[in-house]
């Protein structure tokens, strides 16, 4: 049985019971308000009804709370019960009251068919909600049970598809991983072969290099080697030449100096023969001269060579006086022995 079928049993059990309800209710008041009518003084005829409409609206509240309750599996201890039995009773009996009270078996069990039909009912359509219910649960639980399985077979088959998708994609990185190995060796074997091959290329360059530049350093050297010999020929040409011409320059300077030697002796010579003609021609002074005149006039006659007493007399000084000066002269012209 599925949801569906559960769903409309269970509709057709509440509207059955709900069918007998409404006409044990409609019996039951059409039936008890004459009893209560006969037993009520007359100025409260109009509350017959009440009665049988309080106890029916019992009975309706029991069925529809068990409805209720027996949908959410519950249960709400004894008193329902005794509700339930209570109104079951008081129904039963307020319908075969007016036929017990006067003998009448045949309406006893007549009136009593419909309150015993609303108690049998409300037992049966509460155990039949409870089984109902049970059965709705117990379905739901196997639905809940069979979607878990569900949910867990799609999350195993989940699990193995990605189970077998790693395994794939480590498989496939393990085949990535492998070519990448073999191809890094093959790139590494040929950068080592290429680079062996550059260092052998390198060497016999370097080697063709150093064989070259020996040879080049070897020709500078010699080139060098000439160029110094040369340069040295020229420099002892040069120095021969520049010795040469300082010997010439040195004996052309002597020759010059000589000659002006020669020239200042001449005018030297002369300077004095004139000072001594001056000297000579001033002749004795008529009074002493100032000392400063006097010395240069003693200089001068020391330089021509007069004795001191000639001097003495041009001077107008004493002898004593222009010896002295004499001496002086003397002294400062007499070179000091090495």
């Amino acid at each position: 049985m599925n949801d569906v079928q559960l769903r409309s049993t269970e509709r057709a059990l509440s509207v059955g019971t709900w069918l007998i309800v409404g006409g044990a209710v409609l019996f039951s008041v059409l039936t008890v308000t004459p009893l209560m009518a006969a037993h009520t003084p007359r100025a409260w005829v109009w509350t017959a009804p009440i009665l049988p409409l309080v106890v029916d609206a019992a009975v309706v509240i029991v069925v529809r709370l068990d409805a209720t309750l027996a949908r959410l599996d519950g249960r709400a201890g004894g008193w329902p019960v005794a509700l339930r039995w209570m109104t079951g009773a008081m129904t039963l009996a307020l319908n075969v009251g007016a036929s017990a009270l006067v003998g009448d078996l045949v309406g006893v069990a007549i009136h009593s068919v419909a309150p015993l039909l609303l108690i049998v009912t409300a037992e049966a359509g509460l155990a039949y909600r409870r089984a109902l219910t049970a059965a709705v649960l117990a379905m739901e639980a196997r639905e809940e049970a069979a979607r878990q399985a569900r949910a867990r077979a799609a999350e195993e088959r989940e699990e193995a598809r990605q189970q077998r998708v790693r395994e794939r994609r480590e498989h496939e990185a393990a085949l990535a991983r492998e070519q990448r190995e073999h191809e890094a060796r093959l790139i590494r074997e040929e950068a080592e072969r290429q680079e062996r091959i550059r260092r052998e290329e390198q060497a016999r360059a370097d080697a063709a290099a150093a064989a070259e530049r020996e040879a080049r350093e070897r020709l500078e050297r010699e080139q060098q080697q000439a160029e110094r010999e040369h340069a040295e020929r020229l420099a002892a040409q040069q120095r021969e030449l520049a010795a040469r011409q300082q010997a010439e320059r040195e004996q052309r300077a002597r020759a010059e100096q000589a000659e002006r030697e020669r020239l200042e002796r001449e005018r030297e010579q002369q300077r004095i023969e004139r000072e001594r003609a001056a000297l000579l021609a001033a002749g004795p002074p008529a009074e002493k001269l100032p000392e400063e005149q006097a010395r240069a006039t003693v200089r001068a006659a020391f330089t021509a060579g007069l004795a001191v007493r000639v001097a003495a007399e041009l001077t107008g000084w004493s002898v004593g006086w222009a010896n002295a000066r004499y001496q002086e002269l003397r002294d400062a012209n007499t070179p000091v022995a090495a």
